[in-house]
């Protein structure tokens, strides 16, 4: 077994319609380290999945966006205060292996902000990498913290989004640095030009992280983690009206597959123009790709 049912059978049992062609904005191809970490043990316990002596090849993962009619994946680093997860050399490995495939997305060490700078720079303006992540549980601060605001400086500067988790933890982890309102919010008024893209959709804040993105010009939403048949109703709402523009897909692989995600999207009778917008067009404008 591998972390969270990544077996080749579990992509073949999905069934996705045809849809246009679609970016994932939040994946991560995982090594050892990061599949068999300890935080992750809720998630192995829900999905009935142990941790695994033998990484996940690379081909399985493009398996699962071919499967879901995924055409590039913006693949992200991991950092938090005991080091790298996944490194961002590693995340360039897979992109210089298949730049048609996948993108990166840096992660950083907020304890050491001229060094986050500068390695963000780098990965930037030297490979191509498309956006910061930072994920806040993981450093049990929220993006307010003065730790964040060198980071969020610089990715105005080099026009790049930074992508932040938004609403509860899976991980057994604080869920308060999640919160749409008031972190979302302030980063975005001391912050006018930085784009923000919310991960998680916000739950079980999602009002909130709708409130949020319709005042601010810069602020979007990703749906990662959810399925669509687990989009909250005020979010499909908001993608039928006035957030066309505003909401990006995302899987979260490989805690669920893109296929997983997406199976029952037509359900949600999102029409041609929207279901276009959120699977491709959005990510295309924002991260500009």
């Amino acid at each position: 077994m591998i972390l969270f049912k990544l077996a080749v059978t579990s992509i073949k049992e999905s069934v996705v319609q045809l849809m246009p062609t679609a970016i994932d904005v939040w994946m991560q191809h995982p090594n050892l380290k990061f599949a068999n970490h300890e935080m992750f043990a809720s998630l192995r316990r829900w999905n009935k999945t142990e941790t695994s002596d033998t990484p996940v090849p690379l081909e399985l993962t493009l398996a699962a966006m071919d499967q879901a009619g995924v055409s590039q994946s913006l693949a992200c680093a991991w950092y938090g205060p005991q080091g790298a997860l996944i490194s961002n050399q590693e995340v360039a490995d897979i992109v210089e292996k298949h730049p048609e495939r996948f993108l990166g997305v840096a992660s950083v060490n907020l304890y050491k902000p001229m060094e986050a700078v500068r390695e963000l720079r780098y990965w930037v303006r030297g490979h191509g990498f498309k956006a910061l992540r930072i994920v806040q549980w993981l450093w049990n601060l929220p993006p307010t913290d003065r730790r964040y605001y060198p980071l969020f400086a610089e990715c105005v500067e080099l026009d790049i989004p930074v992508c932040l988790q938004v609403g509860h933890t899976g991980p057994l982890c604080p869920s308060e640095p999640g919160r749409p309102i008031p972190y979302i919010d302030e980063i975005a008024l001391d912050f006018p030009e930085l784009k923000i893209v919310g991960g998680h959709i916000g739950y079980p804040w999602t009002t909130e992280m709708i409130a949020v993105a319709t005042k601010h010009q810069n602020v979007f939403i990703d749906t990662s983690a959810y399925a669509a048949n687990r989009f909250p109703e005020e979010l499909v709402k908001f993608m039928k009206g006035h957030g066309k523009t505003k909401v990006m897909f995302g899987s979260n692989y490989p805690m669920i597959t893109p296929g997983k995600c997406l199976q029952d999207l037509d359900q949600l009778e999102l029409g041609g123009t929207t279901k276009q917008l959120f699977l491709e067009q959005n990510a295309r404008s924002v991260f500009k790709i």
